[in-house]
């Protein structure tokens, strides 16, 4: 077997995160009698995207993230709201989208036969872990780390630092990381020691000077590689 150990990100990797997207923030707008669209949306994203790179690289912690991202929407769209009372209530819609991305179910239940599956998030804690048990993924892996908990986000080194230290008899040559961001995943997992897997079902073309160790398409292709 080429890998024993399998890091999977959760978002876009085996949750349909931009469904629950969509079905979490309309719901969320519309609880608090705010307008909703597919413009709207598409705002949303753009700004959640760019407010998860910025903690990302460290520009601010969680807390100012979540609330940050709906300040900034209403802002662009010049509307008065409570940003923290709305992103309460978001949280709250999306930990019901626990859908999964198409082969996702049946890949992680024949991996789970001779491999071991960990989940790697950058999510909310009580969101994800909501979302996993919908999604029935909970029951497929050894393991779930949430940033959030550990206190130190996903791709910095001192996450994977903290999770190989919580798997017994840990060795980085039999394990490999699985995602679709070349930010948390990919530099995550190569920064840590790691081979890399990148989830690429759009085809973007891979930036120079990453060292992808592989690159999918689709979700089957992961047991041939995994070995």
């Amino acid at each position: 077997m080429k890998y024993q150990t399998l890091f999977l990100d959760a978002d876009e990797t085996l949750l349909d995160f931009k469904r629950a997207e969509a079905q979490g923030l309309e719901n969320a707008l519309r609880r608090h009698q705010l307008p909703f669209s597919k413009e709207i949306l598409a705002l949303y994203s753009g700004i959640n995207k760019k407010c998860w790179e910025e903690f990302e690289q460290g520009v601010f912690d969680k807390d100012t993230l979540l609330v940050e991202r709906f300040r900034r929407l209403f802002r662009a769209l010049d509307i008065t709201a409570d940003p923290d009372a709305v992103r309460l209530t978001y949280h709250e819609e999306l930990g019901k989208g626990g859908f999964l991305i198409e082969h996702a179910d049946e890949v992680c239940r024949k991996l789970k036969e001779t491999h071991d599956l960990y989940i790697v998030t950058n999510g909310v804690a009580a969101t994800q872990y909501s979302r996993f048990a919908i999604s029935g993924l909970d029951k497929l892996v050894k393991g779930i780390f949430v940033s959030e908990e550990i206190g130190i986000p996903k791709p910095q080194k001192g996450y994977f630092d903290y999770v190989f230290a919580q798997i017994p008899g840990f060795r980085k040559e039999n394990a490999l990381m699985v995602g679709d961001s070349l930010t948390a995943d990919i530099m995550g997992g190569i920064n840590a020691g790691l081979d890399t897997c990148w989830y690429n079902p759009g085809r973007k073309p891979a930036p120079a000077g990453i060292n992808i160790t592989y690159e999918i398409h689709d979700i089957r292709e992961l047991p041939e590689i995994a070995g």
